[in-house]
């Protein structure tokens, strides 16, 4: 029979696993980051599949290169600006040739990273975006770069065209 004290006693119980589960996945969701090594190359893509980039070996996790014409740096620009936009999102690095910026899940608060690199090659932006936690991202990070190529399609890509004979 539940009596009123061990109906408090079990409401309190309850209240407090769910706080501890609550403190226990915000923490998890910071983990540490992976990012560029040394020489412009971006970390690899290695261990659960949670990760893509555009220098990446395994044709899983591989992503093109996003393009563009016109200078590096508006480039650069016009991609820190769309990555601001978006909910949840910080500049943590914003140098000549290199970006980081995290994004954070709205109800989990994970953290993902997302790197561009502009000075390998003109005209060409290597990036990686990784999940810090976890074993699968479900496809978040490649939709992500999907996200930002289509953003900045119309902005710095211009394919090239065939001049006129």
């Amino acid at each position: 029979m539940i009596t009123p004290s061990s109906s408090t006693s079990v409401r309190c119980l309850v209240a407090t696993s769910l706080a501890l589960l609550a403190f226990l996945l915000q923490a998890c969701g910071a983990g540490s980051a992976r990012l560029q090594q040394s020489g412009g190359d971006l970390a690899d893509c290695d261990g659960p599949p949670r990760c893509v980039s555009s220098q990446a070996g395994d044709p899983e996790r591989r992503v093109e290169p996003l393009r563009y014409s016109g200078s590096a740096r508006a480039a650069r620009e016009k991609a820190v600006a769309h990555i601001k936009a978006q909910p949840r999102t910080e500049i943590v690095t914003n140098s000549d040739c290199y970006v980081h910026a995290t994004y954070t899940s709205s109800i989990m608060r994970y953290t993902d990273d997302v790197e561009l690199w502009f000075c390998d090659e003109p005209g060409i932006v290597q990036l990686r975006s990784a999940s810090r936690i976890g074993y699968y991202d479900f496809g978040a990070n490649r939709e992500r770069v999907e996200d930002l190529r289509e953003a900045l399609k119309v902005d710095i890509y211009k394919p090239l065209q065939r001049r006129p004979e």
